[in-house]
């Protein structure tokens, strides 16, 4: 980008709640983009931290001017986001997250691709990696088909297309304005929602295969079961809101877990029960070892004993939340206003 003239501003926006072991590297990672310094900025909400993010943070502050701390007493993710829009300075908003390193072009190449790509949104593959053993197993589970389906910014690379929603997202503060903030309700699945909402107001989403980034996986199974039972509980209510923002890949947890349900149920009331349980359980192995095997290809004999866990994990974990989610949110299915708050423009 050689005319400053016609070098956008760019705020940095990053939602934390305890990031204190990843947000030296998200931070130095942003530091060192190799975009104009002066047209950057970092605004960074935190959700009440107990660990030391916050000193962390103060240390870089101190490091670097361009980065602001705001507090965000609700701690979620959209609640941060809502805090930072309104102070952001950029005509490009990129959402990151403090469990991730982005690449030292990100910020350039999203500008390029919103600048010359006529989109709105732009992200890009998302490289999972883990630090420990455990981790690594579930980086793998999350970046399979057989784990998440179609997700084609977890599972695909190489590629730049249309998509419905992308990971560490640049906006152009155009379409920030029109669609307004984040949804409050949302605990997760916020950023689905919100694209949704970009597409469903005739804005376009691009995966760009040269904006690419690393993401930290949880580092427990017990992380994980919580993640994805999260990811499953608050789906509903986008399902309430946005029906058609729905694949069918999202459906299929909840059709297995349902199918476990039924067929447990039915081996205690007729004679054939056992056996519909015993063939859904053979299947499910039988095709959680097949995609072990070929992901874990490579990894280790030890990986690839915990892999089918790992998928396990994620596919009960994610039907189960989905089912907990259809229950609790059983009356709400005409609310699809959400509580996304009022969105002052910029003049």
């Amino acid at each position: 980008m050689t005319d400053r003239k016609k070098t956008p501003f760019v705020s940095v926006l990053i939602p934390i709640r305890n990031e204190g072991s990843y947000i030296s590297q998200c931070l130095q990672a942003v530091l060192q983009q190799d975009y104009p310094s002066d047209l950057l900025e970092i605004l960074i909400s935190d959700g009440l931290s107990t660990d030391n993010t916050r000193a962390l943070v103060a240390e870089w502050m101190k490091k670097d001017p361009r980065i602001q701390l705001f507090d965000n007493p609700k701690c979620i993710v959209p609640t941060g986001m809502n805090i930072l829009i309104p102070q952001a300075k950029g005509e490009i908003l990129i959402r990151v997250d403090g469990h991730c390193v982005i690449a030292p072009d990100y910020v350039s190449n999203c500008v390029r691709h919103l600048n010359s790509d006529e989109v709105d949104g732009v992200g890009g593959p998302m490289h999972t990696t883990g630090e420990n053993f455990t981790s690594e197993v579930i980086a793998l589970a999350m970046s399979s088909k057989f784990g998440v389906g179609n997700s084609s910014f977890r599972t695909e690379t190489g590629q730049t297309k249309p998509a419905d929603t992308v990971p560490f997202p640049a906006y152009k503060q155009a379409i920030i304005e029109k669609v307004g903030l984040y949804d409050e309700e949302l605990v997760r699945n916020q950023d689905d929602e919100y694209n949704y909402r970009i597409r469903e107001a005739g804005g376009k989403i691009l995966l760009a295969e040269d904006v690419k980034s690393e993401y930290y996986s949880r580092g427990s199974l017990i992380k994980l079961w919580k993640q994805y039972f999260q990811y499953g509980f608050w789906k509903v209510r986008v399902l309430q809101k946005h029906p058609r923002q729905m694949s069918l890949r999202q459906f299929v947890p909840l059709a297995f877990v349902l199918a476990l349900i039924l067929t447990l149920l039915l081996s205690f009331l007729v004679s054939w029960g056992w056996l519909a349980l015993l063939i859904l359980l053979a299947t499910y192995l039988l095709a959680n070892l097949a995609a072990s095997i070929i992901t874990g290809s490579g990894q280790g004999f030890k990986k690839l004993l915990l892999l089918p866990l790992a998928f396990a994990i994620i596919h009960l974990s994610y039907g189960l939340g989905f089912l907990v989610g259809l229950f609790k949110f059983w009356n709400r299915w005409k609310d699809k206003v959400g509580k996304v708050p009022i969105l002052n423009p910029k003049s």
